[in-house]
């Protein structure tokens, strides 16, 4: 357990120990045993029996009589259900997605922002035998992705500044943002210029260009991406600049869809 877990009050430290064992569980699909759930999160027996026993009789978790083991209940999928609007921002996005990757025939991600990462909730494929390999769910560092970057760029100073607070970047490769400081300039150039860019910051050798999503009351509450390997960029007869109109277009497209009066 993490020291700030250790330091928090007891009431606190009881919520992180929930969140710990539904966050395990739900990596793990196929279940765990108790010993290798007390193994995983360092927790003593007697306060591990207990915690358990709340979950499975709440229905958060399971327990699996035949192999002993613990997996993910009911009630995690009926409380996810709350969480609409991250399901009908991706359907209304389909299309826009879908016109940007058959314009380009490269891959388009949608995504929101989660602390500091970005959380993808939607992508469509590229025709191409080289693709870049993501899926819906997936998370990575905001501060060094093109939709991650478009997303900070649009909070309040003062919340960009708290989320960063005591947080170390990590640098991924030799051109991502290693300091707050480096980071704010480059999202003051993005709200500058209505888009962002990333060229090899998390993955060598991706480029990615992205734009932002709002919703009717202006708040960016998204960002539409095209991601294309560099080598093959070199080789397109279109060149970043029509990638970056087509996503600025289509972000706009499904603002406008969103009720957004431009």
């Amino acid at each position: 357990m993490s020291n700030a877990a250790e330091s928090a009050t007891g009431g606190v430290k009881s919520a992180r120990r929930v969140l710990d064992v539904l966050e395990l569980l739900a990596a793990n699909p196929d279940g765990l045993a108790f010993p290798e759930i007390g193994e995983r999160l360092g927790l003593p027996k007697s306060s591990l029996h207990a915690l358990l026993w709340t979950l499975v009789d709440r229905r958060w978790i399971v327990l699996d009589g035949r192999r002993r083991c613990y997996r993910i209940g009911v009630r995690v999928w009926e409380a996810g259900q709350g969480f609409q609007g991250a399901v009908n921002l991706a359907r209304t996005a389909q299309p826009h997605l879908q016109a940007v990757r058959d314009e380009l025939d490269e891959t388009v991600q949608l995504a929101i922002l989660d602390g500091l990462e970005n959380v993808y909730i939607a992508k469509v494929e590229a025709d191409q035998p080289l693709r870049l390999v993501s899926r819906v769910g997936m998370r990575l560092p905001a501060y060094a992705t093109g939709l991650g970057k478009v997303l900070l760029a649009y909070l309040e100073p003062a919340e960009l500044a708290q989320r960063l607070d005591g947080v170390r970047l990590e640098r991924f490769t030799d051109r991502t943002a290693g300091t707050a400081e480096e980071l704010v300039a480059r999202l003051a150039e993005i709200r500058e210029r209505g888009y962002g860019e990333d060229d090899g910051e998390y993955t060598p050798g991706l480029v990615c260009l992205a734009a932002p999503v709002r919703d009717h009351t202006g708040a960016v509450v998204a960002a539409l991406s095209c991601s294309v390997p560099s080598a093959r960029l070199d080789r397109l007869d279109i060149d970043r600049g029509h990638i970056r109109d087509a996503v600025v277009k289509h972000a706009r497209d499904l603002s406008t869809d969103l009720g957004w009066p431009g």
